[in-house]
């Protein structure tokens, strides 16, 4: 019996593959690349880069073991939101990325950069997905422990970690969880 290997998460496995091209781009360029395309932080909504950077951010990675820790949680936790989300699994991605660079710069001084706010958008995504209706219980225990310990950390750790990103983008991942139960948006009007 011969063992065949397949794709079997082409959204995960590429926003993957894009911030491993970006981490090598970071190395190739001192970090250059990094700075100007894939960290964001207060700027003129007058520079296009602005609005790049909005985006981008969620593909730039400070180093090797911040790429791993994150890709770690993306890997194993996409292939499974994939198969529920499809497609839509861009639009998690995407407006993920959107939400915490905005209020990032709203509200910050400092760069932000890294995946970490998809990885808890995914977290919270990952237990609202089930085929019941409703709010399941593991979404309300995973916030309460996930997100009393990233306020907890938040306020005890003297680190670069943005805290706020972690718990906007695990919101974001429940919210948009919510919204997409089905696979497909909800229809509210």
């Amino acid at each position: 019996m011969k063992t065949k290997v397949y794709l079997n998460a082409p959204i995960t496995l590429g926003f993957a593959a894009l911030c491993a091209a970006v981490l090598g781009l970071h190395y190739l360029t001192n970090g250059a690349s990094t700075s100007l395309l894939f960290c964001t932080y207060r700027s003129s909504w007058a520079d296009p880069l602005t609005y790049v950077r909005l985006f981008g951010h969620v593909l730039g990675h400070a180093g090797l073991s911040h790429f791993v820790s994150n890709m770690t949680y993306i890997l194993l936790l996409g292939p499974i939101l994939e198969e529920k989300y499809g497609k839509n699994l861009i639009t998690i991605i995407l407006v993920t990325a959107l939400v915490t660079g905005l209020l990032h710069n709203f509200i910050s001084t400092t760069a932000l950069l890294g995946a970490s706010g998809v990885c808890f958008a995914f977290i919270l995504l990952a237990s609202v997905t089930g085929k019941q209706k409703g709010i399941p219980v593991t979404l309300i225990v995973v916030a309460l422990f996930w997100i009393g310990n990233e306020i907890y950390t938040g306020f005890t750790a003297n680190d670069s970690i943005s805290q706020i990103t972690h718990i906007v983008g695990g919101l974001s991942g429940a919210g948009m969880g919510l919204l997409f139960k089905d696979g497909e948006p909800k229809r509210y009007l």
